[in-house]
């Protein structure tokens, strides 16, 4: 008998946030720590559900909230960095009575577990990531150069009073060269997203004080294999299992496998 979720909307420093809550099924023998999955920019709990399931058909219970800007939370009120969604996620685990848990995150999700099994470890028992960003990949020279040309020369149109053609290099420079996510995101999302890729969170990986486990795919490009080895070079107590054909969004496809190892790992 496969578990229903929940969904709850708490107040959340003033503003409503979405959440999902999934309990064992009846004949589950109840865990005694839940989970905390914590999903990537640009989706929402939803892409947590399928192994919130499967983990809750083994007796935990999963807690999965909409990050604020995606899903049904509304956005921050201003642009936050990863440390601002890393006390709101504190604060959704206050709100839900969640004293304690293990965390599974993704990609963006990992960016804050990082600074909360850091910073925040008493909240917290094991700790698995997968695709976790935080690491800056270098830009190519070419990069670096046409980016200090446009700043140049967008500098130099505003000293002019030439401020309508500067919006305008600005926006045909964001079409031309922005990423995908940032051109899906507006208003306070983009400023949020510039400040978030732009944090360099090695230093916070390092203090991590947790029992971690990391999930990687090698055909991954969102968030390179090096980077994971390296950040498991980082974690002071950390291991990397990597899927040899599998990429960015491995976890969506190895249910089985990652539920089975991720049992064992939260039970020892």
């Amino acid at each position: 008998m496969s578990s229903t979720p929940s969904a709850f909307t708490v107040q959340v420093q003033g503003a409503p946030a979405a959440v999902l809550r999934l309990d064992p099924p009846s004949g589950a023998k109840p865990q005694p720590t839940p989970i905390l999955f914590l999903h990537g920019w640009g989706v929402s709990s939803d892409l947590m559900k399928p192994l919130a399931e499967r983990m809750a058909a083994l007796g935990y219970t999963g807690i999965i909230p909409d990050f604020p800007g995606f899903g049904d939370t509304p956005p921050p009120p201003t642009a936050w960095a990863v440390r601002d969604y890393a006390r709101w996620t504190l604060d959704v685990m206050n709100a839900m009575q969640v004293a304690r848990a293990h965390l599974f995150a993704h990609s963006f999700g990992a960016r804050v577990s990082l600074f909360l099994a850091s910073a925040s470890a008493d909240r917290f028992d094991k700790v698995a990531l997968t695709g976790a960003a935080g690491i800056p990949t270098p830009k190519p020279l070419v990069a670096r150069l046409r980016l200090h040309l446009y700043k140049s020369f967008r500098s130099g149109l505003r000293r002019i009073g030439a401020d309508g053609l500067s919006r305008q290099l600005g926006d045909w420079y964001s079409r031309r060269y922005g990423s995908a996510d940032y051109q899906a995101a507006s208003g306070i999302m983009r400023e949020t997203f510039l400040k978030v890729v732009n944090e360099d969170l090695r230093p916070v990986a390092a203090q991590v004080s947790r029992p971690t486990l990391l999930f990687w795919g090698a055909l991954d490009q969102d968030t390179p294999l090096w980077q994971g080895k390296a950040l498991e070079k980082l974690i002071p107590d950390a291991g990397l299992i990597v899927y040899d054909d599998d990429d960015h969004y491995a976890y969506l496809r190895r249910h089985t496998e990652i539920t089975r190892t991720l049992d064992h790992f939260y039970r020892h």
